[in-house]
């Protein structure tokens, strides 16, 4: 979701060809007899007509894609970041203060048709692909394969065999499709971002559907031991306007033949109180046996609130508080009861582009957070503004 090596500036130019048509003005020539004249004049312009028709009915890349049921769709994620202290630390994806940065060029290639075979590509080129390369990969190449599989569809059923989205989570690895520029605390350090397996669901009713999968582990392209991890999922939507996710883990994510089992429970629920106003809300539970190489288990807990609001036909402003308990340290490499506030301003002055700006603030009960001459802290402020084009 696009090309991307360290260093290299990848841009997407779009090609656009325009045909301009010439229009040729036939001159009388006194010298030839009037109806030579008007024979070639009717040559010329049945020519034309002819010319004009072929062009006409010629589709465009988009049109032949689309017939043969392939879809095409990216994004360019570019922003602006800093920090009121010279130092962002404690984030997953934006890390540097004072910088322009390339967050993101995403590209994803799918046929996905409702029967029978399919698949789908998503590519990530930009900063943020090194964070969300999976174990197995280079992870330092600003490139990665977010997604690749191969999608059986039957009625109600459907399987998927690759590499895939995780399914926890409320927020997701495109950041054009959240509500807010700087991603959760949860998302960066509760929860995996994908998994490479097998994967199915089941519709059991226009309400309900359930899923379940087995694959090798949190963020492992190439399994890490000889186990493999389970994933469960069940949603509920009985309406248009709100729906309740709840999903699951369970497998050993320890390298090597040691069995420490990992489990993580996350609960996604939504709800849209008319077409401006959406509220959402996310919660994760997670151990870790033997976290340590030894005998004490870690745990950790999270909470998230969203909300989001349109208050004008280009203009809308998403708020979203949280609170993680990481008292163990095991996810964060501090122990510490973490919390965060941010505010985001997004501005579409047309369909297919985002400006944001945001304010975020973090504070601990611990001194995990750093300034620019390495002073530890208990808090943090960032600021970003965010430029988004979705094609």
């Amino acid at each position: 979701m696009a090309c991307g090596t360290s260093g290299c500036r990848c841009p997407v130019p779009v090609d656009k060809r325009f045909i301009h048509k010439q229009t040729t003005s036939l001159l009388r020539e006194r010298s030839q007899p009037i109806m030579k004249q008007y024979a070639k004049t009717l040559l010329v312009s049945a020519m034309a007509a002819a010319s004009g028709a072929a062009s006409a009915e010629t589709p465009t890349l988009g049109e032949v894609l689309g017939a043969s049921g392939i879809e095409i769709s990216g994004y360019i994620d570019t922003s602006y970041t800093y920090a009121t202290d010279g130092a962002v630390t404690n984030r997953v994806f934006d890390t540097e203060d004072n910088s322009f940065n390339l967050n993101m060029i995403g590209l994803s290639i799918s046929s996905l048709p409702e029967e029978g075979f399919g698949g789908a590509v998503v590519l990530n080129a930009g900063e943020d692909a090194d964070v969300t390369a999976a174990a197995g990969t280079s992870g330092s190449d600003q490139f990665d394969v977010q997604q690749a599989y191969l999608n059986y569809a039957s009625g109600p059923a459907q399987v998927m065999f690759g590499k895939f989205a995780t399914l926890q989570g409320a927020e997701v690895i495109e950041s054009k499709d959240n509500w807010n520029f700087s991603r959760s605390i949860l998302f960066g350090f509760a929860i995996p971002f994908t998994h490479t397996g097998l994967r199915g669901s089941y519709a059991i009713s226009d309400a309900v559907s359930v899923t379940a999968g087995i694959n090798n582990g949190w963020d492992n392209l190439k399994d890490d031991n000889d186990a493999k991890s389970l994933e469960v999922q069940v949603s509920f939507a009985p309406a248009d306007n709100w729906f309740v996710n709840v999903q699951g883990m369970y497998g050993n994510e320890v390298v090597g033949g040691r069995s420490e089992l990992r489990t993580l429970v996350d609960i996604v629920a939504g709800f849209d109180v008319s077409d401006a106003l959406s509220f959402m809300f996310n919660a994760d539970f997670g151990s870790q046996e033997d976290a340590f190489g030894g005998s004490k288990d870690a745990d950790w807990t999270g909470y998230a609130g969203y909300v989001n609001f349109k208050f004008a036909p280009q203009w809308r402003v998403a708020g979203r508080l949280e609170y993680f308990n990481d008292d163990d340290g095991f996810r964060s490499g501090t122990s510490q009861k973490w919390k965060e506030g941010t505010v985001t301003l997004a501005y579409a002055p047309m369909k297919a582009v985002e400006l944001r700006g945001e304010v975020r603030r973090d504070w601990s009960n611990k001194d995990s957070f750093f300034d620019d001459k390495g002073k530890a802290q208990d808090d943090q402020t960032t600021l970003a503004v965010e430029a988004l084009y979705m094609f």
